[in-house]
């Protein structure tokens, strides 16, 4: 299975470092980010849970809600927390889901469905595709999809700027350039026909090309 953007994000039931959740319910009206992790203990992976830990109030702001998925159990999440507090100077104030028997990891398509096995037998090599993040929408819509190796830690400033896009697509709709920061112009996407365009930006817009439309990023 493979999660496509658009396609509405698979419901579970799991146990967390902060007790059972049905997924869905735990989202409500929200955005959430779900990022996971092959295996605890694991040294990029606790640089990424200490830097997100750190940039959760930032998430918080923009009124989305994070979630973590490592191939363990919640009493190894648990221990592994120590470790990131140690490393970090901070703790994860959000849920790390427990997927000992891999079902989640298979449901979201970061593992095949014929692997095998259990948590506690399998290696961090063995749940190497379980390196994703998936960003989704109050609507359950998969709105991003990221796989990153297990060599390279994931960057919690990039993500932000990612939902701010994403955000600001959903609000206005408009799309971001290559290299876009908060604050910065932005693109009519095309969609949007002419017409309707000089209703929402009657000052006009900049256009180096036919097909691209800039404009100052809504407020």
């Amino acid at each position: 299975m493979t999660l496509n953007i658009g396609a509405i994000a698979p419901d579970f039931i799991a146990d967390t470092t902060q007790g059972r959740i049905r997924f869905h319910e735990w989202i409500g009206d929200n955005w959430c980010m779900l990022f996971s992790h092959p295996k605890d203990f694991t040294p990029v992976c606790t640089t990424e849970l200490g830097a997100m830990a750190l940039a959760a109030p930032e998430f918080a702001r923009r009124g989305v809600k994070l979630i973590s998925l490592a191939v363990d159990s919640v009493e190894d999440h648990m221990a592994w927390t120590k470790d990131i507090m140690a490393y970090s100077d901070v703790s994860p104030d959000f849920p790390i889901i427990g997927d000992t028997d891999l079902s989640i990891a298979k449901l979201y398509g970061m593992l095949p469905l014929d692997a095998t096995g259990v948590a506690d037998c399998r290696t961090a090599s063995d749940n190497a595709t379980a390196r994703c993040v998936f960003v989704i929408g109050p609507d359950k819509q998969v709105k991003l999809t990221m796989t990153y190796p297990m060599t390279t830690g994931r960057n919690a400033r990039e993500l932000l700027r990612v939902v701010d896009s994403l955000m600001l697509t959903a609000k206005h709709q408009v799309a971001t350039p290559a290299g876009w920061q908060q604050g910065e112009d932005v693109i009519i996407v095309p969609a949007i026909k002419d017409d309707e365009a000089r209703e929402r930006y009657p000052e006009g817009w900049d256009a180096p090309l036919p097909y691209m439309r800039i404009v100052p990023q809504p407020a």
